[in-house]
């Protein structure tokens, strides 16, 4: 292990970026400073040990977002800072992907050897960032480390877990019983412990990992979870899956709430592996399980209210 000094993050005032500045600052005594890509670029980087860039478009679930933002923000502004970097003194670079790079669904396990085939523009502008970043040589003692996260949850967290919450917490049937899942879902905690650790080990190389909590849940399993800890009773509706389909393609041609891509990501499957990042760094599991990392999440949306 090395120690760590300063690194630079973009992108920090968002869920993530927010959540890993306080666990660097708090657990590893490192300053963090905060580059904000809002008014254009700096012509240098500062003197740091890592920059680790999170700026970026997320996934927008209500199709507002036009493709050409997506590849301007995920691939283009991500080319311009990592040219800053190789330009620099800075030794790592960590890029924050997504799984959604590779596969929208994934009823294996997913791994860093499949094949990457995203449906969706947001996957495909974070690929394209990905390929240009891997194409580029680096020199002796830089690191690029691409991460790609599954749904990551936490403090301040905002989702399909809040809403989930939501129609717990107000006592409204859950429709959704009929259908079997198994999601990976990753912890904020478990996120910023595992940056921290490849930041300050230099045997971890270069390459792409994928992050996500050692066990997995199925939507189902989530929501009685949050009724027990509210505590709530849990109503539980076990409509057909046809039918429950037919009304969110119903809510697509009439622009309505429930989507079919909401439905996808409450009740299809996407299993993510995270055995090559655990083997860099040569531990067994993560320091928070899958059940008391979405505790203390659901605790936050208790908090919040």
């Amino acid at each position: 292990m090395r120690p760590l000094e300063k690194v630079i993050i973009t992108g920090s005032s968002g869920f993530i970026g927010s959540n890993l500045r306080t666990y660097l600052q708090d657990k590893k005594n490192v300053e963090v400073e905060a580059l904000s890509l809002r008014n254009g670029l700096p012509t240098q980087l500062n003197a740091a040990n890592a920059i680790i860039h999170l700026a970026g478009l997320a996934h927008d679930v209500k199709g507002k977002v036009d493709s050409e933002s997506y590849f301007y923000v995920n691939y283009e502004l991500t080319k311009q800072v990592f040219l800053l970097f190789l330009e620099s003194d800075i030794q790592d670079f960590i890029f924050f992907s997504s799984v959604k790079a590779v596969a929208d669904q994934s009823d294996e396990w997913l791994t860093e050897e499949a094949i990457p085939n995203p449906q969706s523009v947001y996957g495909q502008s974070k690929l394209k960032a990905e390929n240009y970043l891997l194409a580029q040589p680096l020199s002796v003692g830089k690191r690029l480390l691409i991460v790609r996260p599954c749904m990551t949850h936490g403090i301040g967290n905002k989702g399909n877990l809040n809403l989930l919450y939501r129609m717990v917490k107000r006592g409204l049937p859950y429709p959704l019983g009929a259908f079997q899942n198994q999601r990976s879902f990753l912890s904020v905690d478990n996120l910023s412990y595992l940056v921290a650790e490849m930041l300050g080990n230099r045997s971890v190389p270069s390459g792409i990992y994928h992050f996500a909590d050692d066990d997995t849940l199925s939507t189902l399993d989530i929501v009685k979870t949050m009724a027990v800890v509210l505590p709530k009773k849990l109503k539980l509706w076990t409509i057909s899956p046809r039918w429950v389909k037919r009304v969110a393609k119903w809510n697509d041609c009439f622009r309505g709430p429930f989507s079919q891509e909401r439905l996808e990501k409450l009740t299809s499957s996407y299993l993510v592996s995270n055995r090559k990042i655990k083997g860099a760094l040569g531990i067994s599991k993560l320091p928070i399980t899958m059940k008391d990392g979405l505790i203390k999440t659901i605790q936050s949306f208790q908090n919040s209210q």
